[in-house]
């Protein structure tokens, strides 16, 4: 954890960009290339879209996957590796979104 959060002070991202930027870290070069930037987008996007209850339905779950199936294009991630890193992006979103919302 300590490791993360000195590797996120380097990067400029705060501990929730680092965990999205790790995730996304599956294939090297595919974070070379979109940057810090996707993972602070990655953040922000997500944020804004969870609910209390979005891991239980259906229709918010899938409004997420397509919001960051979007972003991962936007900035260039390999589509044969895209469907992989959503799911990713997803599974650490539901760990992480706890702390995001509000009752």
């Amino acid at each position: 954890m300590r490791e993360a959060h000195k590797r996120g002070e380097k990067l400029g991202l705060t501990d929730d960009e680092v965990a999205f930027y790790d995730a996304l870290e599956v294939n090297d070069s595919a974070v070379k290339v979109m940057g810090d930037e996707a993972a602070q987008e990655l953040v922000t996007a997500v944020k804004r879209s969870v609910s209390v209850d979005w891991t239980m339905r259906d229709n918010a779950r899938a409004q997420i996957r397509v919001i960051v199936k979007r972003i991962l294009r936007k900035y260039g991630y390999p589509p044969d590796k895209q469907e992989k890193a959503t799911l990713t992006v997803l599974e650490q979103a539901e760990v992480l979104c706890k702390e995001w919302v509000t009752l």
